[in-house]
């Protein structure tokens, strides 16, 4: 089937009371363990793609293998951008075929994070796509773009009400104790904080840094509202430690295939897990 926006997909997300797992894809073994995982567990799926995975494979590659994989699946995909911080880029991506978009204006002032986000919406909705602004940082790094753990700060519940009932947009990401990256050690979500924002702004929540939070944490972020859980870090993780162990048996192998298969089925075996765990599993 063709492409889905995210937003139609978290709507149901909202009312069946389950999140859509967005699985960051940087190569064509990726994009097909995240469609493969899907399909197998029957659910939902955002696939997006980051500044950095763009840079490496190039937007035409990344929207045309998106493409081809939800048009040969048959359960809803989408294609989102991870992290977009400009409105020149978040334009270029909705020219290319992206069904959705993220546009980062977090580390700007309340007032001109709405503005950028208003600007972005104003032509997204044009054509059907759906925006996913950030209110807050989030620690760690994410491609090039990093936060330091002093700069990182928590969404302030007030300032996320007026940003939504300012924008309109359509998801809101927000800190609240995850980072990007690997863990130094086990976050500690403010569950409080949560409640509290969704409360204000009743829109889909969206977590990103999920890589490496507990099962049971995310579970219960998941029926506190969140209905977007970004994960990125585990299945690099997971794709690379399966090639690892490929070269590690054989060094003198020298055929990709040989390695990068069985990361394929180790990034599409992480990624069936968690959409069991998001509660998507028979979603689609």
């Amino acid at each position: 089937m063709p492409l889905v926006g995210v937003s139609e997909l978290l709507i149901k997300a909202e009312a069946g009371g389950y999140a859509v797992g967005a699985f960051n894809c940087n190569n064509m073994e990726i994009v097909q363990a995240i469609t493969a995982a899907a399909e197998a567990e029957n659910a939902p799926v955002i696939m997006q793609a980051s500044q950095g995975a763009i840079k490496y494979a190039g937007i035409d590659y990344i929207t045309l293998m998106a493409r081809m994989a939800a048009e040969q699946a048959s359960v809803p995909v989408a294609l989102h951008l991870d992290h977009g911080t400009s409105f020149e880029q978040v334009i270029q991506c909705v020219r290319s075929g992206f069904t959705s978009v993220m546009i980062d204006g977090s580390k700007l002032s309340l007032a001109d994070n709405i503005k950028l986000t208003k600007r972005v919406l104003d032509v997204a909705r044009a054509v059907g796509v759906s925006v996913e602004a950030e209110l807050g940082k989030i620690g760690g790094t994410e491609d090039d773009i990093t936060v330091s753990e002093r700069d990182a700060f928590f969404t302030d519940p007030a300032e996320a009400g007026i940003f939504v009932s300012e924008t309109g947009v359509d998801s809101l990401a927000i800190a609240i104790g995850t980072a990007h990256g690997q863990y130094k050690g086990t976050p500690e979500l403010d569950f409080a904080r949560l409640v509290k924002i969704k409360s204000i702004v009743g829109i889909p929540i969206v977590l990103h840094g999920s890589s490496g939070v507990p099962d049971d944490a995310i579970r219960e972020a998941i029926r506190l509202g969140v209905r977007k859980v970004n994960i990125d870090t585990n299945i690099r993780e997971a794709f690379v430690e399966a090639a690892r162990k490929v070269l590690e048996a054989n060094p003198r192998e020298i055929d990709p295939r040989k390695m990068l298969g069985p990361a394929r089925e180790a990034a599409t075996s992480l990624i069936r897990e968690k959409i069991r765990i998001f509660g998507s599993t028979n979603k689609a």
